[in-house]
């Protein structure tokens, strides 16, 4: 710790992103990255955008990216917000919406962003434990708060919480935001964002770092009412208009614009998670419920501290959390068809 820390640096407890190893090829299935390439237009509009337009500024608003978000999602444009990745969206967001007496509400096991951001900002948080079988306990966040956030699907978990539940939070909750981060929601699930219209409090966080396989180009965005979206805006712009560079906004038009390639990825992930849980449960694994592209899974009499420790001496990388009530779990991200063949085959031979 260098004397020079301000007591901010030197407080926090830094969230800590899973292995980006460089020694050797591994089959990465601990960061819940997308194994497909990006759509064809995507890369084609990337190299189209590099050109000397580089050396001006990008849009600070981001007008055509709003455009067609807005149309595809059916909302306007000034219910649009942009960020470099979600996890700025979502870091904003706390700074913007979060700051009452009261404590903010969020599971107990969830993303283990929320809880370093609520330390950064000094922000009082109040955990709501998950029930024994990890679903959301929906009643726990009718207590008075100063806001709630929840991942839907959950992380690491991958259960899923139903529009009508959701609903009942929001019912409760008309006081203070609530933020739906749903950057797994298209492998199976159905977004908030048709509440939106309905609940001024609501805000639906996304990413194009999972579904659109850009987890390279950092874009994430948030979907609200007017206002929710106009103070992100004035946080935003209070500390760097630009979060967005040309690149990514190129990129990220043509993401969304290719439908076709969007639906045919995200359902062979979604097709391939189903078969290896079953396979998986033919071995003897648990694997709770996904709507992610991922699954959370634990064996009986294999500890999950040393399936990951084997499985990464035979290349093979997942993701292991050695905190309470998950420390007999691994969530491990669903990759290609080759990729997780491997993996099976690896994983069988350790737990048998």
């Amino acid at each position: 710790m260098s004397k020079y820390w301000s007591k901010l640096a030197a407080g926090v407890d830094p969230y800590v992103p899973g292995e980006q190893p460089k020694d050797k090829k591994y089959i990465k299935l601990n960061t819940n990255e997308n194994p497909y390439p990006p759509s064809p237009r995507v890369l084609e509009a990337i190299k189209t955008a590099a050109n000397e337009s580089l050396k001006l500024y990008p849009d600070p608003n981001g007008d055509e990216l709003k455009r067609t978000l807005a149309e595809y999602f059916g909302l306007k444009k000034d219910q649009i917000f942009l960020g470099n990745g979600s996890d700025e969206v979502l870091a904003f967001s706390f700074m913007t919406f979060f700051d009452s007496g009261f404590p903010i509400l969020f599971p107990d096991i969830t993303y283990s962003f929320y809880p370093v951001y609520a330390n950064l900002f000094k922000i009082n948080y109040e955990l709501i434990p998950l029930n024994d079988d990890f679903a959301i306990p929906v009643d726990q966040f009718f207590k008075p708060n100063g806001g709630i956030i929840i991942p839907n699907p959950n992380a690491p978990t991958g259960e899923y919480l139903t529009l009508e539940a959701i609903e009942e939070i929001l019912l409760h909750n008309n006081e203070h935001v609530v933020i739906i981060d749903e950057a797994y929601i298209d492998f199976g699930g159905e977004s908030a964002r048709k509440l939106i219209d309905k609940y001024p409090n609501l805000l639906v966080v996304h990413t194009l770092s999972k579904s659109r396989s850009l987890a390279g180009l950092r874009v994430g965005f948030a979907m609200g009412h007017e206002d929710l979206i106009e103070g992100l805006n004035r946080v935003k712009n209070s500390f760097n208009s630009y979060t967005l560079d040309r690149l990514a906004l190129a990129g990220a038009v043509e993401a969304i614009k290719d439908e076709a390639y969007f639906q045919v990825t995200s359902k062979k992930i979604s097709q391939t998670r189903e078969r290896v849980t079953q396979d998986l449960q033919t071995m003897g694994f648990k694997v709770l419920p996904s709507k992610a592209n991922f699954i959370f899974i634990s064996h009986p009499s294999v500890k999950a501290e040393e399936l990951f420790l084997k499985l990464k001496e035979k290349s093979i990388l997942v993701r292991y959390f050695k905190k309470p009530r998950i420390d007999n779990f691994l969530r491990v991200s669903i990759g290609s068809d080759d990729e997780m063949d491997n993996f099976l085959k690896a994983i069988c031979k350790i737990s048998a």
